[in-house]
């Protein structure tokens, strides 16, 4: 693809001028200039600009769904033929936070395996804080992380929006409540992921942004994972706060029940970490795998 198509993806997807020229790493007035040089080529408006913010043409989303499509075939190309050389081999070690290994990875690393079956991946999980250290101690190639924080000499990528919700079980006295308050969240029995979760942390920043103390929580327990959670949560008159891709099945057979807090929600981004000039050609098929993958 022409570079100038791929800075209008990255636009296109970031809604974002500034973004695209700090993920492409080049200037704004470039990528301006590459955007101004594709509307004189289609002779067409492809943003829109409102205020402070730009907002895709009805002409734009035909040339990003074209752009994507050619993106896409470009990719395919590229291993058809990589695979007649039969260039497509290695390995990598991949550390995962313990939500994201268990509840996201799996699939992806399956369908990448069928792809590329010749790549062998190697698996290490933890808490983010973990993963983060196995990283700058070049013990893992990547690491995938559900933490807000960054560590220096990290480079953070956003794959994935997830959400922290309360739930409790099914036997619960507080199973038959659709909405609890702040005030609620901070008095109800409570159990929740250990020191150095990624999900402890967020958990602590949402609590903060609304002006409560995370210490005044009403924790009975911490435990090491989320499955050990949900386990606890069968006998236990009290509340947990997971991530959504982790009960999904428990949601649907009602053996856990969410309760909605008035006025609160706890949003996150699953994010690859790597450091920068660090990255093989395996883990870069694997990032891009992972970026075009269909949650």
């Amino acid at each position: 693809m022409d570079y100038r198509d791929t800075v209008f993806i990255s636009v296109a997807e970031l809604l974002s001028f500034s973004k695209a020229a700090d993920n492409l790493h080049i200037s704004q007035p470039a990528v301006t200039r590459h955007i101004k040089e594709l509307e004189s080529k289609y002779n067409t408006n492809l943003f829109d600009r409102k205020g402070n913010k730009i907002y895709l043409t009805r002409a734009g989303k035909k040339v990003y769904n074209a752009f994507k499509q050619i993106e896409k075939e470009y990719r395919d190309l590229n291993f058809e033929i990589s695979q007649i050389n039969q260039s497509i081999l290695g390995e990598f070690i991949i550390g995962a936070s313990s939500t994201i290994s268990q509840y996201v990875l799996p699939r992806v690393i399956a369908s990448f395996h069928k792809r590329y079956p010749k790549i062998h991946i190697h698996l290490m999980n933890g808490n983010s804080f973990e993963m983060e250290k196995l990283l700058l101690e070049n013990k893992v190639d990547v690491a995938l992380v559900e933490n807000h924080s960054s560590q220096p000499g990290i480079q953070y990528k956003d794959f994935l929006n997830d959400e922290l919700i309360v739930v409790t079980g099914r036997n619960s006295v507080y199973a038959k409540r659709s909405v609890i308050t702040k005030e609620d969240l901070l008095q109800l029995p409570i159990v929740l992921r250990e020191q150095g979760s990624g999900t402890l942390e967020v958990i602590k920043k949402a609590l903060k942004s609304k002006g409560l103390d995370f210490e005044q929580l009403n924790t009975l327990i911490h435990l090491g994972s989320t499955e050990a959670i949900k386990n606890f949560l069968q006998d236990f008159d009290g509340l947990a706060i997971v991530s959504e891709k982790a009960v999904p099945t428990e949601l649907y057979m009602k053996s856990l029940v969410k309760l909605n807090v008035k006025d609160f929600a706890m949003h996150r981004k699953f994010r690859m970490a790597f450091i920068p000039g660090h990255k093989n050609r395996q883990v870069e098929l694997f990032e891009n795998f992972l970026f075009h993958y269909n949650f």
